[in-house]
């Protein structure tokens, strides 16, 4: 039996969306410390920046600031970052948006937002990625943060759900799409995490209504590292025999 570590990320080059906050900045600074290299994307690059500062070995690491919805440039992006760092052997997808928003209140042009931004946005990087020349040949792994609303349902969650359950289901087909090529794909549904999106959601603004959604978590509400650990374990050849999975990370909800 090998006493390797097989946690470790050294000569990884791992690509993060959603890096400039919650659970895409706690997976670079655990990332980085298991001594991957890491391109940083995501919206605000002053807020990427506060990222790549706290990181191990920030110089080994590079932050793009785009947005997903801009498929041509991050078709240009892949390609460069591809090109002056070297391969791609991981992406964690954790880029999203959220609402709580009943649907005789939501309109087509807000679906076409959700849609684009949290299944098309995500699911056109990764085919970028994917093309010759920008992922590494001996294959590696690809994570999308999900959500235990992709599985289960709440009120006013529908066109969350919707995009959510998109991405568990997209996973199951890209995994048996990629085997061949050693390229392992999995999703992550967390529960409520505290983070900067929970907390700007409408439940986190009266307090009864986040009692509630505290009491349906038997754990509690979730940190960022507790779903950071799970995409490490995913990203790593500590499972190497696991792809096509849905991985439940919810402090007890769907255990109700």
């Amino acid at each position: 039996m090998s006493n390797q570590d097989p946690f470790k990320l050294l000569g990884r080059h791992i690509l993060i969306t959603g890096a400039s906050s919650g659970i895409g900045r706690t997976c670079a600074v655990l990332f980085a410390g298991r001594g991957a290299s890491l391109s940083l994307l995501g919206r605000d690059s002053s807020r990427l920046q506060e990222t790549l500062s706290i990181t191990d070995n920030p110089q080994n690491h590079c932050t793009i600031s785009i947005d997903l919805t801009d498929y041509e440039g991050i078709a240009d992006a892949v390609r460069r970052v591809a090109q002056t760092r070297g391969p791609i052997s991981g992406i964690v997808n954790c880029a999203g948006i959220s609402t709580t928003l009943p649907l005789n209140a939501t309109t087509e042009e807000k679906m076409d937002h959700f849609i684009k931004t949290n299944v098309i946005g995500p699911l056109s990087l990764t085919k970028q990625i994917l093309r010759p020349g920008n992922f590494a040949p001996e294959g590696g792994s690809i994570v999308f943060i999900s959500s235990i609303m992709g599985v289960a349902g709440d009120k006013g969650k529908t066109l969350y759900s919707l995009t959510k359950g998109a991405i568990i289901s997209s996973v199951k087909s890209l995994a048996i799409e990629l085997a061949g090529k050693r390229i392992r794909v999995n999703s992550v549904s967390p529960g409520v995490v505290d983070s900067p999106m929970s907390r700007n959601a409408v439940y986190s603004q009266d307090a009864e209504a986040l009692n509630r959604i505290k009491q349906l978590h038997p754990l509690g509400l979730g940190e960022p590292i507790d779903v950071a650990n799970a995409c490490l374990f995913l990203i790593s050849d500590a499972s190497k025999w696991i792809t096509g999975t849905n991985l439940i990370v919810d402090g007890g909800y769907l255990a109700r």
